[in-house]
């Protein structure tokens, strides 16, 4: 297998992996099978990198722990960016915490988001409340309408939690406010795909929304 052939075996795997998923489902679940497959293998998926999170989210609490250290940093080298900076790193190294850790979740699902987008569009035959898995927003406006408010709802909670527990950036950095606008693009997204994949993205949305307050919760509680 050459190395041009490795996205399509994949997305081939990935799809193999729902029609089984479905093929159990098919008993209970009728036509809504197939859908309810892309639920499970989605939250399957992201168990899968879970650690990252964890990762990213004791990152984030440690950052927050530096953040009057790196007050006294500001203050001493408040006139000096270069050494500001160099001095706020050598902080975080020595408490272990690496800049890159909360790209890490996002870096790894990348790859997923694009192999379900490409799943989404082989989708096997399958509906959810009598619309295709293949259909787009005009043609499934009433599922699409459920899955957009849904999309919408953990978009501002998840933008609300950035905005109550800011994290300190690194000096010379640029601001990192814009970020707390970025889960709208999700409404977007959820717009754009078929609703196979507005079914996955709601679902992995949802997932990081219960991991970030589930993680937060027994980070802060395992460094008390």
């Amino acid at each position: 297998m050459s190395i041009f052939e490795i996205p399509g075996a994949v997305v081939d795997a990935a799809h193999s992996a729902i029609e089984s998923l479905a093929g159990l489902f098919v008993p209970f679940a009728g036509t809504a099978a197939v859908a309810l497959a892309i639920v499970v293998f989605t939250m399957l998926v992201r168990l899968l990198i879970s650690p990252l999170t964890y990762q990213q989210v004791r990152a984030q609490h440690r950052q927050a722990a530096l953040a009057p250290e790196i007050a006294q940093l500001r203050e001493k080298h408040g006139t000096d960016r270069m050494a500001l900076a160099t001095k706020t790193l050598e902080l975080q190294r020595a408490h272990g915490i690496s800049p890159f850790a909360a790209l890490l979740p996002g870096l790894a699902q990348a790859p997923f988001f694009i192999l379900m987008y490409h799943v989404a569009l082989r989708t096997p035959e399958g509906a959810l409340v009598g619309v295709p898995l293949t259909a787009h927003l005009a043609a499934g406006l009433p599922v699409f309408a459920v899955l957009l408010v849904l999309a919408g709802a953990l978009a501002w909670w998840s933008s609300r939690r950035m905005r109550i527990a800011p994290q300190p950036a690194a000096p010379g950095t640029p601001s990192l406010g814009f970020l707390r606008y970025m889960p709208y693009l999700s409404i977007l997204a959820v717009a754009w795909m078929p609703l196979a994949g507005g079914l996955y993205l709601v679902t992995s949305t949802g997932w990081t929304a219960l991991e970030q307050a589930l993680l937060r919760r027994a980070v802060t509680t395992g460094n008390r």
